[in-house]
């Protein structure tokens, strides 16, 4: 650390953020290293500490021979202004090096609202921010995610995209530019042969063409680029690696435990729900796999806790056998399991026996919709009586506090679905005064609910998203409906929403945009410190766009939409099938009941999920 930094470190809060040198973090010597990756995530450190990919990929890349993989996050504004004041560029933590030296700058793009703190990171780095203004081969800008499969908001900033699980993939994106530097390829030259590795999408290659009325009409391509690009996945994940050894913060973080991956892929088929499209086809962990490996995180962390991740950890085969598994070895060293992703269908007394014998967690359902028709329309797949029955299961065993998650502004909802999720939460009160075992320390009920957003890859790609002004109505109307003082209710800002809406649905036209806020002070923009709507609609109309051309207008059934060059594996005319059934109000059974042809299998050799 140099002593401008050390100065620097006292004037900032969190400095902890910043300083690099965690248990478990990986120490290469740089003359046995031929390719550096810094791995970039843009957010801050606690958000990105937490993230299970960037724990993954950072001990997958260091285990290869001459790679170094280091990690990099979005400095908060105070040390951001200090860095540039002093003229410190952004650097890695593990080697303090500035990241524009670096052969590879990674991001991961997980969320919307972070695209313009890639572009203040790189401008920070001292790396242009456009694709087309980094002329040498390196440093390499390229990014991966579940926002990059809709690249083309990002298109003129990124090299290009690893779309899928990267595991294998940005290793072989990492070999082929070793191979690069060694024989002295133009970046060009690397960029073409790159389009030749399966789930790489690099956008230069194609160029979109706009119809009279703003929307897509067509995208040509060079020769050799792919038509679409499929996304990778790792179909034996008991193959690929698993972090057991993994850098443990010097600060706190959101998530401060050992997370248990335990699936990939959601058997459901929620209708609104991008992840569980985009992570298909199920495969799962086996259970001795897991238990052996828990062990370890576990020894090698000090950790008190452990949670199980998956879309929907109640659906994993084995989940007794494995949480017994994991508490008789957790339970006399004083660790605690949690279990989020729970269901309300199939959430049983022995399985809340068992989380809550170290430690008692909070419970939260997701019934993201009131009425039991438009739950069927979203093919949410949980019933009034199921949900009323795990609370009643979990009032019996102590809970006294509960959340529960709603969406406003789905297709087909009107107002009677409003005011029934001010019902339901009358009938969760109900139940505990009528099962509660502890009366005594009464109930706390927490709704919350959070504006739809259309993503692409779900059946509801082509809906338009409520205006902002509609949603305050229906947040009125709510909050009215809900009259006890047990019930809590809060509910998500409509704004960042909008804006979320317009990025997951743009074209690349957005890039512009994004550029244009970034210029004009945006940056961290998932957080409330930072984000400005008024920057946001200042640059859409500097770029003679507006949001509402994305996130209001509701699609053609054959319109030509930008990320269709981008195969996910579910097929855009199942998405469509599923966009049919919700308006008839009918619901499609889940994988383990019966496989509905979405085509996800085509990406597995065995042809068949892993329900």
């Amino acid at each position: 650390m140099t002593p401008e930094l050390e100065r620097i470190l006292l004037k900032v809060q969190k400095p902890a953020r910043y300083t690099g040198g965690e248990y478990n973090e990986v120490i290469k010597d740089k003359q046995d290293v031929d390719i550096r990756m810094a791995f970039c995530f843009p957010d801050t450190y606690e958000i990105g500490m937490s993230n299970l990919g960037l724990q993954i990929l950072y001990g997958a890349i260091n285990e290869e021979p001459g790679m170094w993989c280091e990690r990099c996050f979005a400095p908060w504004g105070d040390m951001e202004q200090e860095m540039r004041a002093a003229g410190i560029p952004l650097y890695a933590l593990e080697s303090g090096d500035p990241i524009g030296e670096f052969d590879a700058i990674g991001f991961s793009l997980g969320y919307e609202m972070a695209f313009t703190s890639v572009l203040n990171m790189l401008d920070l780095a001292g790396v242009p921010v456009r694709s087309a203004d980094r002329h040498q081969l390196t440093p390499l800008v390229f990014a991966g995610g579940t926002s990059c499969i809709n690249p083309e908001p990002m298109a003129d900033f990124i090299d290009l995209f690893v779309l899928g699980e990267g595991e294998e993939l940005d290793i072989q994106v990492l070999k082929l530019l070793r191979e690069a530097k060694r024989e002295g390829w133009s970046k060009k030259d690397f960029l073409r042969r790159a389009m030749e590795i399966p789930g790489v999408y690099v956008p230069g290659a194609y160029t979109p063409v706009y119809g009279e009325d703003g929307t897509l009409a067509a995208v040509e391509r060079e020769a050799g680029a792919p038509e679409r690009v499929t996304k990778r996945i790792i179909e034996d994940l008991d193959t690929a690696y698993f972090p057991t050894k993994c850098v443990i913060p010097s600060t706190e973080i959101v998530h401060d435990r050992v997370v248990l991956e335990v699936m990939r892929g959601c058997v459901r088929g929620c209708r609104f729900c991008q992840a569980g499209f985009a992570y298909r086809p199920v495969r799962r962990h086996g259970t001795e796999f897991l238990l052996e490996k828990a062990r370890a995180a576990l020894e090698n962390s000090g950790y008190e806790e452990i949670t199980l991740s998956s879309l929907s950890t109640s659906d994993f085969k084995g989940l007794p056998q494995l949480a017994d598994g994991l508490l008789s070895w957790c339970e006399p060293r004083k660790i605690s399991l949690s279990l989020p992703s729970l269901r309300a269908d199939n959430f049983s007394m022995s399985l809340m026996e068992r989380v809550q014998k170290v430690r008692k967690s909070g419970l939260t359902f997701a019934p993201e919709a009131g009425s039991q028709r438009l739950r069927d329309v979203i093919n949410k797949n949980v019933t009034e009586e199921a949900l009323l029955n795990s609370c009643r299961i979990a009032f019996e065993g102590g809970w006294n506090t509960l959340k529960l998650y709603f969406m406003l502004g789905l297709p087909t909802e009107t107002d009677e679905d409003v005011v029934a999720i001010a019902r339901l939460a009358e009938q969760v009160l109900h139940t505990w005064r009528q099962y509660a075992s502890n009366k005594s320390r009464g109930v706390k009920i927490t709704v919350s609910t959070s504006m739809f957003v259309p993503k692409p890859h779900t059946p509801f790609q082509w809906e338009s998203q409520v205006d902002v002004e509609e949603y305050l109505r229906r947040v009125r109307l709510l909050r009215e409906s809900i009259t006890s003082r047990s019930i809590v209710y809060n509910w998500h800002e409509p704004h960042v929403s909008l804006i979320e809406a317009a990025l997951s649905r743009g074209d690349r036209r957005v890039g512009g945009v994004i550029e244009e806020v970034w210029k004009n002070g945006g940056r961290l923009d998932s957080w409330t410190d930072y984000f400005s709507m008024d920057r946001w609609l200042e640059a859409f109309a500097e770029c003679g766009l507006s949001p509402e051309f994305y996130a209001l207008r509701r699609r053609g059934n054959d319109e030509l939409f930008p990320w269709d060059v981008i195969d996910v594996g579910v097929t855009k005319k199942y998405l469509a099938r599923e966009r049919e059934e919700a308006y008839a109000g009918r619901v499609t059974p889940d994988c383990r009941v019966k496989c509905m042809g979405c085509g996800a299998n085509r990406l597995l050799e065995r042809r068949s999920c892993d329900e």
